[in-house]
């Protein structure tokens, strides 16, 4: 996702000096509003519950009415991704509101979308991008811990690794694109940016310091869609709202997170390649 300052995310080459962006700084906004409980549950809500309704709802009413071979899981597939692109236009509307312009510098900086910033030197991009890698394999081995039970049909790997799986998407380009826009509204624009871009520099009202780890409970606890996920979800707090908020960068969390969609499309495309 592109930097407010034109130059992308800053050198990765491990200059020191790299990274430190001589231009002027983005567009100054307006300093992010802090919430009150009201307006975090508030916020939580509107992204937790639509997600609940369409997994427990309106997916099985449409899996039912619709005679698709995809049956739940295609079901599921399109009504989540319509909940995470909601989460993108709520996270839009809401810091268009608070900073009252349509500057994507300005935006940018309120939903902390820049390069993160090292908590030695102060200096943005350059060595402190490493930060990412020691998080990346903490969330593998995260998604490594067995899970509570769950339903199998509501589950995309155990669905990609079943002959159903298999027979919808071998060849069908078209499945692969919504996946890859469920993906992408997952953990850059949807999720991701609405809990470490949104709610997470204006928690510091009600959470103070530690609001990194408010962050996280909440995040956690916003999976009523999958609520086996969110015992091993409160890990989240340690592995992308901490590197989020101590280096004030969302791209931290964004970066993180997006290696599993990665590693998820990888085999979504081996599939609909008939190599699954």
């Amino acid at each position: 996702m592109p930097s407010p300052h034109g130059a992308p995310f800053g050198d990765i080459t491990g200059d020191p000096g790299a990274g430190v962006v001589p231009q002027a700084d983005p567009p100054a906004g307006r300093p992010p509003h802090q919430l009150a409980w009201p307006g975090l549950m508030a916020v939580w809500a509107a992204a937790a519950l639509p997600m609940a309704f369409a997994a427990w709802v309106v997916a099985p009413w449409l899996a039912d009415r619709s005679g698709w071979s995809a049956g739940l899981p295609g079901a599921l597939i399109v009504t989540l991704t319509a909940g995470l692109v909601w989460q993108a236009l709520l996270t839009l509307a809401l810091v268009v509101r608070e900073q009252r312009t349509w500057r994507w510098g300005v935006l940018c900086d309120a939903l902390w979308l820049r390069a993160p910033r090292s908590p030695r030197t102060g200096r943005r991009g350059g060595r402190a991008w490493w930060v990412v890698a020691p998080f990346v394999v903490a969330f593998a081995l995260e998604s490594a811990l067995p899970s509570l039970p769950f339903p199998a049909d509501h589950d995309l790997g155990t669905f990609l690794g079943s002959d159903a799986g298999r027979s919808l998407l071998d060849g069908s380009w078209g499945w692969f694109a919504l996946i890859a826009l469920m993906l992408v509204a997952n953990t850059v624009v949807g999720e991701e940016l609405l809990f470490r871009g949104y709610l997470l520099p204006r928690s510091a009202g009600v959470f103070g310091r530690r609001a990194w780890l408010g962050n996280g409970v909440m995040f956690a606890l916003y999976h009523l869609h999958m609520p086996w996920a969110i015992p091993a979800a409160l890990l989240d707090a340690f592995v992308l709202a901490w590197p989020s908020q101590r280096w004030r960068s969302a791209l931290v969390g964004i970066a993180v997170h997006s290696a599993q969609s990665v590693v998820i499309l990888g085999m979504v495309l081996a599939v609909v390649l008939g190599a699954g």
